[in-house]
């Protein structure tokens, strides 16, 4: 693991391979990580995660574990083998199985991955908490399952930047805030609810940021990034 300081995630939401690593030829470790979602990791699997890891990229395996305990250990110690830098689980999936994640963590020894865990994702709204027949205001939901995750060891969340504040407040400074749903001005909200910009996220306490087509879907991608390591430059440790 590289463990550069760039605050920026890009996502390769990319179909295959090929286009993946012709992004990933015009950038550097130094401006970017990278995450890895279910699409292109079901589509390419572990070699391209061990290409791009061997290449000094910190890579976010994003691939949600959501399933029986001794299912989603097995997979996250799979996870941290592949030496990424971060994994994560849905939070929904109880104390029980953010417990049995962590020790699956913990079997890779020192250099084990950070993990985090997914609270509500970014395209959902309070609506959809409740025909799920969550009645929880969605900030309260979102604190709840961080509380849960963050008493069993895990080493932070990944929530909307619009939430970060509220957890901040809440937790403190030592959780990692991984947000998706960021936006810059001049980008597209796509399927996006619960967004923000970039330096504003900052401001709110994320600690890093996923950008996924803001970036990939621009003609210029390199430049997209390039810009939006600009505008978070002064935030940058």
């Amino acid at each position: 693991m590289n463990n550069n300081e760039s605050r920026v995630i890009v996502a390769l939401d990319y179909p295959d391979q090929k286009q993946a690593l012709e992004f990933v030829a015009k950038t550097s470790p130094d401006q970017c990580k990278l995450k890895i979602g279910k699409e292109l990791f079901t589509r390419s699997g572990p070699q391209l995660v061990e290409k791009l890891v061997s290449t000094g990229f910190d890579i976010f395996l994003d691939l949600k574990f959501h399933d029986i305990p001794n299912t989603v250990k097995k997979a996250v110690y799979a996870a941290a083998q592949l030496e990424v830098w971060m994994v994560n689980v849905h939070a929904i999936g109880g104390q029980s199985m953010l417990s049995a994640a962590r020790e699956g963590v913990d079997l890779a020894g020192n250099r084990h991955p950070f993990l985090i865990a997914v609270s509500v994702l970014t395209s959902m709204t309070a609506a959809d908490l409740v025909q799920l027949g969550i009645n929880d205001d969605l900030p309260d939901f979102v604190k709840r399952l961080a509380g849960m995750a963050i008493n069993e060891g895990l080493d932070g969340l990944v929530c909307s930047a619009q939430e970060a504040t509220l957890l901040r407040d809440k937790f403190g400074e030592a959780p990692l805030l991984v947000t998706p749903g960021i936006r810059p001005d001049w980008a597209a909200t796509n399927d996006q609810q619960r967004i923000m910009t970039p330096d504003q996220a900052i401001k709110n306490g994320a600690s890093y940021l996923v950008i996924g087509r803001p970036i990939t879907q621009h003609k210029n991608p390199d430049e997209a990034l390039e810009m939006i390591n600009q505008s978070i430059k002064n935030f940058n440790k």
